[in-house]
């Protein structure tokens, strides 16, 4: 009866490969643990974005609701391509107002240069850095004329590729690599203000 303590040996211990196909799986649940971890900090980066987006869209409507005398004065953008825009890579330096009284036309032209340092990130910094709003943020203001509509909109870039934003949303357009890569992010409000004698 020698053969039980022999087969009883040779089931002893943890071979090598038992090893190391535990290590295989151990990394691949944490290369898949890291990829969620990525994907999550993505997503909340984008969210992050939006919201801050979103905010100063709203700030724009507000100030153009508190001077709708002369909201037209907040009109810059009037091409078919989102230009010209404020924040990043603006080219007005000053906007000009000729419309209403010379009060209104400094509030317009005081909240324009506002929402421009607002865009570029001004409202927080680091080491001596802009870093307060999104990557690449402009905003554009235009109006449809013949309803009196007002198209309040701010574009920047996304960290990953989405479905490209509406067609009417034509703040930036092209500055943020291809229209079909989905890198472009955009948030607009519409205002409409009637006739005021």
């Amino acid at each position: 009866m020698n053969t039980y303590p022999q087969t009883l040996r040779h089931q002893t211990g943890i071979s090598m490969i038992e090893v190391l196909v535990t290590l295989v799986i151990l990394l691949v649940g944490l290369l898949g643990l890291a990829g969620m971890m990525m994907q999550s900090q993505r997503a909340e980066t984008e969210s992050y974005q939006r919201v801050q987006a979103t905010m100063l869209l709203q700030d724009m409507v507000s100030r153009i609701n508190t001077n709708r005398k002369v909201a037209s004065c907040y009109v810059i953008t009037t091409t078919t391509n989102g230009t010209p825009y404020l924040g990043n890579g603006t080219t007005l330096t000053t906007p000009t107002c000729t419309a209403g009284t010379a009060e209104q036309n400094a509030l317009a032209i005081q909240d324009m240069k506002d929402w421009t340092a607002l865009l570029q990130g001004a409202a927080e910094s680091s080491d001596g850095n802009n870093v307060g709003a999104m990557l690449g943020a402009r905003g554009c203001i235009s109006v449809d004329a013949t309803t009196g509509t007002y198209l309040v909109s701010i574009a920047w870039q996304g960290t990953g590729t989405t479905a490209a934003p509406p067609a009417n949303w034509v703040c930036a357009t092209g500055l943020y690599g291809s229209e079909t890569l989905g890198q472009r992010r955009v948030v607009a409000a519409t205002l409409k203000i009637g006739a005021l004698t």
